[in-house]
């Protein structure tokens, strides 16, 4: 049996809801995040200092002191980049000391302290990056070529491809949920109470967009197996 071009992206009714659940979990969990982020932002940090401050007495103690701290534009785009060892936090949370700021800047330690000690799920995730970044370069692209020429191993190449995509966002929940815990529990050590349950919401509500990218990635691996999966034994 052919694979038909109009099955794939547009017109495919299959892949329309696909496209639809993925849009709805996806906005629900950036919402959420936004939201409670935005509700600890206006609440005061007992434990001293801004969220860099906190980040690098964090960085001190879990044994990776070396790491540097800087500032990134935007808003909630705070990240741990292993290539130059630096904490990148939004200016918001470099500056502010807010349970949010602390929270959000204790979690990037928490993926430095990670790297220093050779966290096993860090390292694999860090293995796995080269490979993802080609998947989904060129996962579309093959499984477009695929099925407008009728040509099943490329199609089973782009899903294959797809699959290491989702096997990353599988890998990086564990990696996630650790950092959160470590800057939890530092913030419950250091801190006050309050600033433990803010850190523990404002980052249990940033995993879920983790959650929520995994599980959309899931149904369209899903979908397409079972649109695509089998077509070698029906041509």
């Amino acid at each position: 049996m052919p694979l038909h071009f109009y099955g794939f992206y547009g017109m495919d009714a299959g892949y329309l809801l696909v496209a639809l659940v993925a849009l709805v979990i996806g906005g629900a969990a950036q919402a959420y995040i936004r939201s409670t982020y935005r509700t600890w932002s206006k609440v005061d940090a007992h434990i001293a200092g801004t969220g860099a401050d906190v980040a690098r007495r964090m960085l001190a103690e879990g044994g990776a002191s070396g790491v540097g701290i800087a500032r990134c534009a935007g808003s909630l785009t705070d990240h741990y980049d292993p290539r130059d060892n630096t904490l990148h936090l939004s200016d918001d949370n470099y500056r502010g000391a807010s349970v949010a700021s602390v929270a959000v800047a204790c979690h990037e330690a928490g993926h430095a302290i990670q790297a220093a000690r050779g966290f096993g799920f860090y390292r694999l995730r860090t293995a796995l990056v080269p490979a993802v970044n080609i998947a989904q370069q060129f996962w579309v692209v093959l499984l477009l070529i695929g099925v407008m020429l009728n040509t099943f191993g490329l199609v089973q190449l782009a899903i294959a491809l797809f699959a290491v995509s989702v096997v990353f966002q599988l890998v990086t929940l564990p990696v996630e949920i650790d950092a959160s815990r470590r800057a939890v529990a530092y913030l419950g050590a250091h801190g006050a109470g309050l600033d433990e349950s803010g850190a523990r919401k404002v980052l249990t509500a940033a995993a879920l967009t983790y959650v929520a990218a995994a599980l959309t990635s899931i149904i369209q691996l899903v979908y397409l197996l079972g649109r695509y999966g089998n077509r070698g034994s029906d041509r």
